[in-house]
């Protein structure tokens, strides 16, 4: 899969590039650690930081990262970036503009008396024909103070201006500073198609085949990372995963 960055010619100094999502991952993953102790068990139990799959699903994609330091303070939203005119007339200048509340209302992210933030994006995203982007917020990212609203859109196709993020501002007594690069929106590209959904029961074999596996899987630690879990090049989400410190 090609993706193909474009950006304003006199911003491009400026601008923070998107990077592969195995690349921000969160301090707090890195710091966590393997295992802790659980009351409940009454003994230690392996953390998130051994599963796979939370790791995998946090290292996909790319990130579009925030272009500059945001201020938060009182429920306002400030910044200085300081920036040449860009080239292109209709291009945008700040790094977040807004929706107003009624534009969701009726939705369960409504809230009268509060806008959606919006992220503009610096960046034009070109995909492969046959593929769209899907964009969400940053996997297993609470800690952020706002949520993503996730979009798909056909970027094959739509490509000549840069695609806006949408979110909702989640934690309204936030004060400090968004920095430059705080990663806005998680992005994949998907293959434009319509699965199609097969039913079946268990054969014998698949039924042998689900018990043992179900066994193995209670007898010990890292069957999945062993048996299953598909080999990625040191250029994909496997060097995320050993990076954060997991046993993926």
């Amino acid at each position: 899969m090609r993706i193909v960055f474009r950006c304003d010619p006199a911003l491009e100094p400026y601008l923070p590039r998107p990077v592969p999502a195995r690349a921000a991952l969160p301090d707090w993953l890195r710091r966590m650690g393997n295992r802790a102790f659980s009351p409940t068990h009454g003994t230690e139990v392996r953390t998130v930081k051994q599963c796979p799959p939370f790791v995998d699903a946090m290292s996909y994609g790319f990130i579009m990262p925030l272009p500059c330091d945001v201020t938060v303070a009182n429920g306002a939203l400030s910044w200085h970036w300081d920036v040449p005119e860009p080239s292109v007339h209709a291009h945008p200048r700040a790094p977040i503009s807004f929706h107003v509340p009624e534009q969701v209302v009726d939705s369960p992210l409504h809230q009268p008396d509060q806008f959606l933030v919006k992220f503009n994006s610096f960046w034009t995203i070109e995909l492969e024909p046959g593929w769209s982007l899907f964009a969400t917020h940053p996997v297993n990212r609470p800690d952020l103070p706002f949520r993503l609203l996730t979009g798909l859109v056909d970027a094959d196709r739509f490509s000549d201006v840069g695609i806006l993020f949408p979110a909702q501002w989640t934690d309204p007594g936030f004060s400090g500073v968004l920095p430059r690069g705080t990663p806005v929106a998680q992005c994949f590209a998907v293959p434009r198609v319509v699965p199609d959904l097969v039913f079946e029961t268990f054969s014998p074999e698949r039924a042998t085949a689900y018990d043992s596996t179900a066994t193995a899987l209670l007898a010990v630690p890292g069957v999945y990372r062993r048996r299953f879990r598909a080999r990625r090049s040191r250029s994909g989400v496997q060097e995320g995963a050993q990076a954060a410190g997991t046993e993926a």
